[in-house]
């Protein structure tokens, strides 16, 4: 028997799973598998704002890669090889950046990025400047990094800028889709401005529950020494939460590659 067999077996042998942890697995495979190709082909479109397209596509990629990351932990990849422990796989402090300026230059593609977008960056490099760090670290030293407090890129303090960044810059898209509604010129114009419209409004309730996950996850383990992650069911749908928005964003990719160009009627 060939060695990526043995891993699997290994993988999937190391404890008993219920059929809702192999459902769990394939949805999860699923959400990877949209985000990559999906994410892909933004990179290889024609149509529409080219810097947009490559900013979506990043959005689907380091998505999808951020859930391969789930996968890894739940397979408990990480405790049989230590050595993979902090694998830059993890970019969640990147989705509102990415978002942004997907949603920004698709409405104002005469937008000139500046010297002073940098800022948006310095987040989305911290943390993956980290997790390289630490992956090339020794096994020793990365093997005790857990969950700090004050860890600003793997513990709470990390969680806090997730959501804060995130509902901040859907709010600031949102506020860049109100000013477009003011000055639309034309149906093409219209329609991306309702295409935004609509990516934001979903986005903004599948995040709400995915909140509420994160956020009970972090009281009961903070404050009632409860760590939730070793309930199967919340842990599975805390990361169903997460997903969801994968594939929104996946169906919304999707609509744009597929009928974008006809419908708003671009070159």
């Amino acid at each position: 028997m060939n060695k990526p067999v043995l891993v699997i077996r290994q993988l999937l042998t190391t404890e008993e799973h219920s059929l809702f942890f192999y459902l769990l697995m394939v949805v999860l495979g699923i959400g990877v598998l949209q985000a990559l190709g999906i994410g892909g082909l933004f990179f290889f479109k024609r149509s529409g704002e080219h810097r947009s397209n490559y900013f979506f596509g990043l959005l689907l990629i380091t998505f999808g890669l951020t859930v391969f990351h789930y996968i890894l932990l739940f397979l408990n990849v990480y405790e049989l090889y230590p050595k993979l422990y902090f694998l830059p796989i993890y970019f969640t402090l990147s989705f509102p950046t990415l978002l942004f300026y997907h949603i920004k230059l698709n409405l104002y593609p005469y937008y000139r990025l500046r010297s002073t977008d940098i800022k948006h960056f310095i987040l989305p490099v911290g943390q993956f400047a980290f997790f390289v760090t630490l992956f090339f670290s020794s096994v020793t030293y990365k093997s005790g990094v857990d969950r700090w407090f004050y860890n600003p890129f793997y513990g709470a303090f990390e969680q806090f800028l997730y959501l804060t960044t995130f509902y901040a810059y859907m709010y600031f898209s949102w506020r860049y889709v109100r000013q477009k509604q003011q000055d639309i010129r034309s149906r093409a114009e219209a329609k991306k401005v309702w295409y935004a419209q609509k990516l934001l409004q979903v986005l903004f309730v599948l995040f709400g529950i995915h909140t509420f996950f994160v956020l009970g996850d972090f009281i009961s383990y903070e404050f009632l020494n409860i760590n939730l992650r070793t309930v199967k069911p919340w842990a599975g749908l805390g990361v169903l939460s997460f997903v969801a928005i994968l594939f929104w964003l996946g169906v919304y990719g999707f609509q744009v590659l597929l009928w974008g160009r006809k419908l708003f009627k671009q070159a």
